[in-house]
């Protein structure tokens, strides 16, 4: 019983927002008031630069990663790591500790892939690299990734409740970049 104990903590660590903790304890603007306003390594970048960047980004990661690699590791039924990779992916979006207004999702819901496999959570990050590199748009590619996540579940994992939880990061993750799309569409996205 004490596995369930997994989802609220996981929730917590994913409301845990690296990029305000990394841009307060580099000096840098809150994010969520400069650039595009989204706490997420992208927007860091616009306005703190590559470091800060990636260390947001390795934090989000982490976040998702953590919790289901440690439930992984302890054992837990599927159906109890989808939802413990499900609750660390809804903190980042919906963090706790900063009035339920969280990132986009992107790194954490790599995370939550890789804890899950690091083989479905390498097939994202190619995904997004490839479609990276053709169009130098991070938006298409974290969408062309995130939409194919849950193929790359069924392939590779094989498990439906995976499949799900993919599934479930992937309409959050379009939902959360609708305007991105909107742009996209309009050919206005750099």
């Amino acid at each position: 019983m004490i596995e369930w104990l997994f989802v609220p903590i996981a929730y917590l660590i994913g409301s845990i927002s690296s990029a305000i903790i990394i841009c307060r304890l580099m000096g840098l603007p809150d994010p969520r008031e400069q650039g595009s306003g989204n706490p997420g390594a992208t927007n860091v970048m616009r306005i703190g630069g590559k470091k800060a960047a990636a260390i947001t980004l390795l934090g989000d990661l982490l976040k998702g990663l953590i919790p289901v690699y440690a439930a992984n590791v302890w054992g837990v039924s599927v159906e109890l790591l989808a939802g413990i990779g499900l609750a660390a992916f809804m903190g980042h979006l919906y963090p706790i500790f900063f009035k339920f207004e969280g990132g986009k999702g992107v790194a954490t819901s790599i995370g939550v892939l890789l804890g899950f496999s690091w083989f479905l959570g390498g097939a994202f990050v190619a995904t997004w690299l490839l479609i990276y590199k053709l169009g130098k748009i991070s938006s298409l590619s974290a969408l062309c990734a995130s939409v194919l996540s849950p193929i790359y579940a069924w392939f590779i994992v094989g498990d439906v409740v995976i499949v799900g939880a993919a599934t479930v990061m992937m309409v959050f993750l379009l939902w959360r970049h609708r305007s991105n799309i909107q742009r996209l569409l309009a050919k206005e996205e750099q």
